[in-house]
């Protein structure tokens, strides 16, 4: 079976987000003063070849924590359905 995992990679909360804060800043100088929090991450969507759902969320788990998390400074997250 073919699963598709769409995967949401972030900034830990406790470590600063220095793309963030100039999109903050930016957003003040472009009269947007009520956007006060932006943290910027990456999405990644993966196609998975797996007998069923769990293998497939198993090889993404595999997947972020071998190679796409730096783990030290990022979290993340994600969901996995089975690709049409």
């Amino acid at each position: 079976m073919k699963f598709v995992a769409e995967i949401d990679i972030m900034p830990l909360p406790s470590l600063l987000d220095p793309q963030g804060k100039a999109v903050v800043g930016t957003m003040k100088i472009m009269d947007l003063p009520e956007i006060v929090g932006v943290r910027i991450g990456k999405h990644v969507t993966l196609e998975v070849e797996a007998a069923d759902k769990k293998t497939a969320e198993a090889k993404v788990v595999e997947a972020c924590e071998k190679l796409l998390v730096n783990q030290i400074m990022e979290g993340f997250t994600f969901h996995v359905k089975e690709a049409k």
